[in-house]
């Protein structure tokens, strides 16, 4: 069973239990975030009572029911019966999990909501794949909120670190670097977490064995779950192809995702592969900004993007999947802080699960060099008080930074503030803040 961590999530399933069922909450992620256990123990904490339909494993009565809701006190009876739990008006919630399986149940939301007897979560992945909502009408009674795999501080409080959101917070507060001792502590616990990811099953599983063999063997069998669940979307294995792709596209340091190298077909097609492969939120996409300023989210290229997996540690898993764990040397490499170079993709990929996980919607930027002869390139851009932070993504020593450089004397005016995201302590260079990973997890809260 799936050990109960602390997870932020929880307040906002909370503030939407005080709306008293206005809605049904729908929780979207991947699979092996944590969604299910933790609408368990909501139900279990704030509820008289709750019934939970798994539908991915529910019985024919159950999936039955769902047939006919015209008549909702035979349906609840019948609900009751079959789960063999009480309901309470206003004090029982039913929870629709896994409910990707069942669109009949997903399209019953709207009278269940309009009813008002109780309230509703459902969970899902693949929730808006195009079979999964075939001929059903979504309700718009739907409150949706995305459930992403742990960040870094619920890391830190799953290993018994419950103040750091505080400490780090004061640290950004002083503008000092925060000295050798504790930026080495920091900078070893962030590599952790680079390497365990925030798979709450990965964690778990590091945090009672402290066996690296065993955690990168929990990651290999998710990613064996994604690339099952792909195949029954796509059984052309397409999608998995292009999910496995994700790697070696970041390590060729194009200047986007060329899904046209990784498989064949027409651009139709493969465009709805990759939407197909965004919806199921095991990725995380950066799109490319054409008109860097407060308005990107109007203004970027559909068809220019760079893909990331939407976890760090299973990124890890992936990169490294046709050797054993005991063939390469990767975590050895990380943890002491010997990564190489033409690694760094690794820290790329950290710092867009660090803005996703904040809420930011992510961009990157790509521009002509001052001779014209190459390109400089914006790692990520998010928006912040109206106007954008450009962020540079350094994974290991640096003396300077000629993209950002460039960028800010070309956007001044529409920068809020622009990061060197480092391994290093914190500092100030004129006008860029050098920021040490581990801080970016607390700079937007």
């Amino acid at each position: 069973m799936e050990q109960l961590f602390k997870r932020k999530i929880y307040s906002r399933i909370l503030d939407w239990k005080r709306l008293g069922g206005r809605s049904a909450l729908l929780i979207e992620g991947a699979r092996r975030v944590g969604k299910s256990t933790i609408v368990k123990e909501f139900a279990k904490r704030e509820y008289k009572s709750f019934i939970l339909i798994d539908f991915s494993n529910a019985s024919k009565e159950i999936q039955e029911l769902f047939d006919d809701v015209s008549d909702l006190n035979f349906f609840f009876l019948r609900l009751q019966a079959l789960s063999g739990v009480s309901l309470y008006q206003r004090e029982s919630l039913i929870v629709f999990d896994e409910v990707q399986f069942a669109p009949r149940a997903r399209q019953a939301i709207k009278h269940l909501v309009a009813d008002g007897r109780y309230d509703y979560i459902e969970t899902g992945s693949l929730i808006s794949i195009r079979k999964n909502v075939k001929d059903i009408l979504i309700p718009s009674e739907e409150h949706r909120i995305q459930m992403n795999p742990m960040d870094f501080e619920e890391f830190q409080w799953a290993l018994g670190f419950e103040n750091i959101g505080d400490l780090m917070k004061e640290f950004i507060a002083r503008r000092h670097p925060l000295g050798n001792a504790t930026h080495r502590k920091m900078m070893r616990d962030f590599r952790l977490y680079m390497l365990v990811g925030g798979m709450p099953q990965a964690v778990e599983t590091y945090i009672e064995s402290n066996d690296f063999r065993r955690v990168d063997d929990v990651k290999r069998s998710i990613v064996s779950l994604y690339n099952d669940d792909f195949m029954k979307i796509d059984p052309s294995d397409r999608i998995s192809r292009l999910f496995n792709a994700i790697p070696s596209q970041l390590y060729s340091n194009a200047s986007r995702y060329m899904p046209h190298s990784v498989v064949e077909g027409d651009s139709e097609f493969i465009m709805t592969a990759m939407s197909e492969l965004m919806e199921s939120r095991t990725i995380n996409t950066a799109w490319h900004a054409t008109d860097p300023g407060p308005m990107m989210s109007a203004n970027y290229d559909a068809s220019r993007f760079k893909l990331f997996t939407a976890d760090t540690g299973i990124f890890v898993t992936l990169a490294f999947m046709d050797d054993s764990y005991m063939s390469n040397d990767l975590y050895r490499k990380l943890l002491s802080d010997k990564l190489e170079a033409n690694l760094g993709y690794v820290y790329e990929n950290a710092v867009s699960q660090i803005l996703v996980a904040q809420g930011k919607k992510i961009f990157y930027y790509t521009f002509d060099n001052s001779n014209k002869t190459g390109k400089y390139e914006i790692d990520f851009l998010v928006q912040d008080h109206g106007k954008v932070d450009p962020i540079e993504v350094k994974s290991s020593g640096y003396n300077q930074h000629k993209s950002l450089d460039a960028f800010c004397a070309r956007f001044s005016s529409r920068i809020y503030q622009a990061y060197c995201v480092t391994p290093k302590d914190r500092s100030n260079d004129n006008h860029i803040i050098n920021l040490p990973f581990y801080l970016l997890p607390f700079l937007f809260d």
